[in-house]
C-alpha cells in the first residue's frame, strides 16, 4: 500500500485510489496478529512435547501468509506448512527461513526452485520420488522428505500396498517425517480416527524395519484439541491458529479476522416500499435503510440474503433484501444513522456482532470457507 507524501511543487497531484491507506476503502478485513500468536502458544502448550507446524496455505486461509507466519514463529511455531512450493518460495522471498512442508505440487511445479530454497517436499508415490530427485539434480540439492501415507483419507497418500516400495526407494535421501491425514478429526469420537492411527502406527514401523528413523505428524487442529496421544513428534495446526474451533471444546481460541466497512448512504422510505433484487422485502413501516458498499463480490455471501445481520452503531440490525454484487442495505428503523459510520459485518463476536462461523452456519458451509473467501481485489487487508 502506498504511503508516500505528494510533493505538489515538483508533480502533478498523486491519484488516490480505493486501496490506498488515505482514502476509506469499501471494505476491510482487519486481522489481529496479538489474537493469532495468543493461539499459537494456547495450541504449542496443549503439545508441549511436540514441535507445531503452522498451517499457512491458501495465503494464510485469507489472512496473509507472510504476517501469519511471521506472527506464529515469534509465537512458538517451529515449522510452516505450505501446500505448494509455489506457496512456500512466497514465505522464503519475504526472508522466513524456518522449515517449511510443501505437500500437493502440481505436476509441472518447480521443484528446483523449492529444493534449492530448502523447502521439504511430500511425497505420495514413486512417481513423486522421482520427479523430486530430478529436481534434486537440477538443483544440486539434497532433498528433506516427508513419506505419506493414506490411512483413510483416500485423497494425496501412498496406498498401504505401495507403501514397502515408497519406503525402500526415499530412504537413500533424508527421510524427515511420516505424515497422513485425519479425515474425521472434527467429530469427535469417530471410529475411523482409531482406525486412521492404527493404519499410521503400521506404516511408520515398516518405514523403521528398513532403517528410517523419521518423525511423524498426524495431528491437525482437531486432533491436537482433543487427541494427545496422536500428537507425536509434531502437530499440524490450521484453522485453530486463526481462532475458529473445529471442535465443541472450551478452549479460549480468539478469532483473529473481523470485517467491516461504512455507510456510504442513508435514506427514508415509507412502508410499502421494497428493497433490492426481486423485491423479496418490503417496509412494513416507516424506516431508515443505510447502504453498504460489500456484497458478493467483496465475500458476502449471496446465500445470506434475508437471513443476515450487521453490527451498525452498536447495535445488530438485520439486512433487508438480497445481496447484491456491491452492496447491502441494512433495515435501521427510526434510529438516525450518519453516512461514514462503521459496520462489522462479522468479527469475534465480543460486541455482538455476527461471527464467521454464524455466516458458515447460515450458509451451510465451515468457517474455513468463509475466512478463505475473504481474500479479495477489493476488500483491503490490515494489521492490528
Amino acid at each position: 500500500m502506498r504511503s508516500g507524501r505528494c510533493e505538489l511543487r515538483h508533480s502533478p497531484p498523486e491519484r488516490l485510489t480505493w486501496h490506498d491507506e488515505r482514502v476509506m476503502a469499501r471494505s476491510e478485513v482487519v486481522v489481529d496478529l496479538g489474537a493469532l500468536r495468543h493461539n499459537v502458544a494456547l495450541l504449542a502448550g496443549l503439545a508441549p512435547s511436540s514441535e507445531t507446524m503452522a498451517v499457512v496455505k491458501a495465503d494464510g486461509y485469507g489472512h496473509g501468509a507472510v504476517q501469519v507466519a511471521r506472527a506464529a514463529l515469534e509465537a512458538g511455531a517451529t515449522w510452516l506448512g505450505s501446500c505448494s512450493t509455489q506457496e512456500a518460495l512466497a514465505l522464503r522471498a519475504a526472508g522466513i527461513q524456518a522449515p517449511i512442508l510443501a505437500w500437493l505440487d502440481a505436476p509441472d511445479e518447480d521443484l528446483a526452485a523449492g529444493l534449492a530454497a530448502d523447502v521439504e517436499m511430500s511425497i505420495a508415490s514413486l512417481s513423486d520420488l522421482r520427479r523430486i530427485e530430478q529436481a534434486a539434480d537440477e538443483a544440486d540439492a539434497r532433498p528433506r522428505l516427508h513419506l505419506k501415507i493414506d490411512t483413510g483419507l483416500s485423497r494425496n497418500g501412498c496406498q498401504p500396498h505401495d507403501w514397502p516400495a515408497l519406503v525402500e526407494a526415499a530412504r537413500k535421501h533424508e527421510v524427515v517425517a511420516v505424515w497422513s491425514h485425519l479425515a474425521s478429526a472434527d467429530e469427535i469420537g469417530d471410529p475411523s480416527i482409531d482406525l486412521q492411527a492404527k493404519r499410521f502406527d503400521d506404516a511408520y514401523e515398516v518405514a523403521r524395519s528398513f532403517g528410517v528413523d523419521p518423525k511423524r505428524h498426524i495431528a491437525n487442529s482437531a486432533a491436537l484439541l482433543t487427541r494427545p496421544d496422536l500428537h507425536f513428534d509434531i502437530v499440524r495446526p490450521g484453522i485453530a491458529i486463526y481462532g475458529l474451533n473445529p471442535v465443541p471444546t472450551d478452549h479460549d481460541l480468539r478469532p483473529v479476522m473481523s470485517y467491516r466497512s461504512h455507510v456510504a448512504l442513508t435514506k427514508r422510505i415509507p412502508a410499502g416500499e421494497s428493497v433490492s433484487y426481486g423485491m423479496t422485502w418490503t417496509a412494513q413501516k416507516d424506516t431508515t435503510l443505510a447502504l453498504v458498499p460489500a456484497g458478493y463480490a467483496d465475500g458476502v455471501p449471496r446465500a445470506l440474503s434475508g437471513r443476515m445481520e450487521v453490527l451498525l452503531d452498536g447495535k445488530r440490525r438485520p439486512v433487508a433484501g438480497r445481496v447484491c454484487m456491491d452492496q447491502i442495505v441494512v433495515d435501521c428503523g427510526d434510529d438516525e444513522i450518519a453516512e461514514g459510520a462503521e459496520v462489522v459485518l462479522f468479527g469475534d463476536g465480543r460486541r455482538g456482532e455476527p461471527t464467521a462461523t454464524e455466516w458458515a452456519e447460515l450458509t451451510g458451509t465451515i468457517d474455513y470457507e468463509i475466512v478463505c473467501g475473504m481474500y479479495r481485489p477489493r476488500v483491503r487487508r490490515i494489521y492490528t
